[in-house]
């Protein structure tokens, strides 16, 4: 998350009816099992795994969660696991998210359980994410008596790159085993560029699209010193990449905007040949299908005609990546009740705009409403929160102070939805 994008946390929300209900005591009962918390981050924090295939990560969160005798369901083309805490069985039933997988890079954070594993590293703070949701599930299931439905617990791997929510949508997360299906649902994510003990959201666009592109220019390649011989490829590059950037600027409506970056680009072996190709690759970031189809219809456009236009050819792969992250207005809203309710008065504020990073939980929030929400977790020594390396930085580093009070929202949010939609 970018510094700077996060608003001001001393904005103010609506104050919530709910202050001084059952909420309350949510935060208070899963500090007393911080500890607990804290030993499952670090476990998988220590340990990390990358993709669709998380055994270990699975194995603990399936121990973690044997004494509370919940069913539990695992996945088969991806190690997800849902844990469905019952209460009334024909009530509605609300999805809670925690991704588990880690980023393929190296971490320099120091901290005492860093990654033992080179090149693999909870830089996002999917591990925090998973504790939180494993505090949830004891919060939740000492009440399960007067849960007036079904809260799934889900923990998904493959988050980063690997689309691993659409293999749980495939292997029927939303439906399977239930008596009714999933129509709610909640995640959040940590962020150290908001303060410990803060929240931020925004009903609809929350987090962009991600798309991909690559361009193949073709020439004719000859020797530097007879470029009539041959047709040069790297004119026609240096032109798209300006003409790209201009096609943002200029035929993209500046309040649904689009960010297009080519991040890579290589062409020849040596000093005195023209090369036959040049090789172009970057990404675009939309949060509106409208722009993100327009984009993707101007990028043909341009492509060809600059590449035409110097005698070349272009071979264009366009790959679209996980879709905007939309959130509901009315679970928004309640999300931001329960904020007030459970960790203080004036918790939650509105994000300005959308962030410009993409979440695969966005596959869900395309089949049911629901809501994502950003946790802070500055570490305590940073005074600047917007100062804190953020996610997918080497160091990266998060409070664990918010372990419950993430664990305190799923809880929270869930009991609330159950008791708004019964």
């Amino acid at each position: 998350l970018a510094s700077g994008s996060m608003g001001d946390p001393t904005q103010t929300g609506a104050t919530s009816d709910i202050n001084n209900g059952p909420l309350a005591e949510l935060a208070a009962e899963a500090n007393g099992f911080v500890d607990d918390l804290v030993a499952w981050r670090r476990d998988i924090h220590a340990n990390p795994e990358l993709g669709l295939d998380n055994p270990r990560t699975r194995d603990l969160i399936i121990e973690a969660l044997a004494p509370l005798s919940l069913p539990i369901r695992t996945g088969e083309q991806a190690s997800w696991v849902a844990a469905d805490i019952v209460g009334d069985p024909d009530g509605p039933t609300i999805l809670l998210r925690a991704d588990t997988d880690a980023l393929p890079m190296t971490e320099n954070s120091d901290e005492s359980f860093s990654s033992v594993v080179k090149g693999r590293a909870h830089t996002c703070g999917h591990d925090g994410h998973v504790a939180m949701l494993l505090g949830a599930a004891r919060l939740l299931s000492t009440r399960r008596n007067d849960l007036p439905g079904t809260v799934r617990l889900v923990f998904q791997p493959g988050e980063e790159g690997h689309a691993g929510a659409q293999v749980m949508l495939t292997e029927g997360v939303l439906t399977d085993g239930l008596t009714n299906p999933v129509t709610g649902s909640f995640a959040m994510h940590v962020t150290p560029n908001i303060p410990t003990g803060f929240m931020g959201t925004k009903a609809g666009a929350l987090m962009a699209s991600a798309d991909e592109f690559s361009v193949t220019i073709r020439g004719r390649g000859t020797h530097a010193s007879t470029p009539h011989f041959g047709v040069d490829p790297m004119p026609a590059a240096a032109e798209l990449v300006g003409a790209l950037n201009s096609m943002i600027t200029r035929r993209i409506e500046a309040f649904d905007p689009a960010i297009l970056t080519v991040a890579h680009l290589t062409g020849g072996t040596t000093h005195n040949v023209i090369p036959e190709r040049v090789l172009m690759e970057g990404t675009v970031r939309c949060v509106s299908d409208h722009t993100r189809s327009r984009v993707e219809q101007l990028f043909a456009e341009v492509v060809n005609g600059v590449t035409a236009a110097h005698g070349c050819t272009a071979e264009i792969e366009y790959h679209r990546g996980y879709p905007v992250t939309v959130n509901d207005a009315a679970m928004t809203a309640l999300v931001g009740d329960v904020c007030h309710a459970v960790i203080g008065s004036d918790t939650m504020f509105p994000l300005p705009s959308p962030v410009m990073g993409a979440e695969d939980y966005s596959y869900v929030l395309q089949q049911v409403p629901g809501a994502m929400a950003f946790l802070g977790v500055c570490p305590a020594d940073i005074e600047n929160f917007l100062e804190a390396p953020s996610c997918h930085s080497d160091v990266m580093r998060l409070n664990e102070d918010a372990l419950p009070l993430g664990a305190a929202m799923h809880a929270g949010v869930a009991i609330e939805w159950l008791t708004r939609n019964t």
